[in-house]
C-alpha cells in the first residue's frame, strides 16, 4: 500500500476528485451566470432622455435611441453635442451593466481567487485581472 504524501498535513489525506467537482461545478455556475447576463438588458440615458444606449449584461451595445428634434442633423456643433451624448449614455449604461454583472458574479469569481486570476489584483500589484472583460 502507498503512503499518501498529503498525511503528514494532518487531516488524513486530500480528496483530489472532490475538488475536482467543486471546480466543475463552479465553472458551471460561471457560465450560467454568463448566460444570464446575455441575456439582460441595462439603459443608460443622458440630457432628459434625448439619447438611451441599452447595452446587455456584458456592455455589449443592443441600442442607440435618438428622440426626434432634439438636433440639427446640418449643424456641427449639434451633430458634435450627440456624439458626447450617446458616449456619455453608453458609459452610464455600461456601468450599470458592471454593476449587474459584480452582483451576478461576484460570488462567483471571489470564490476563485487565486485559482488563475479571476478576481484579486493583477501581477505586480497592476489592475484587479478577471474583471469580465470591462
Amino acid at each position: 500500500m502507498t503512503q499518501n504524501p498529503f498525511d503528514a498535513l494532518g487531516g488524513g489525506g486530500f480528496d483530489m476528485n472532490a475538488l475536482l467537482q467543486q471546480a466543475q461545478q463552479m465553472q458551471e455556475q460561471l457560465q450560467d451566470a454568463q448566460a444570464r447576463l446575455l441575456e439582460q438588458t441595462v439603459s443608460g440615458t443622458v440630457a432628459g432622455g434625448a439619447v438611451t444606449v441599452t447595452v446587455n449584461g456584458v456592455g455589449d451595445i443592443q441600442t442607440v435611441d435618438i428622440t426626434a428634434g432634439q438636433f440639427d442633423g446640418s449643424d456641427a456643433d449639434d451633430l458634435s453635442d450627440l456624439g458626447d451624448m450617446i458616449v456619455a449614455a453608453y458609459r452610464d449604461a455600461k456601468s450599470k451593466a458592471e454593476a449587474l454583472a459584480n452582483e451576478a458574479m461576484g460570488p462567483l469569481a471571489g470564490g476563485l481567487e487565486g485559482l488563475g486570476g479571476l478576481g484579486g489584483p493583477g501581477p505586480e500589484g497592476g489592475p484587479p485581472s478577471g474583471q469580465l472583460g470591462f
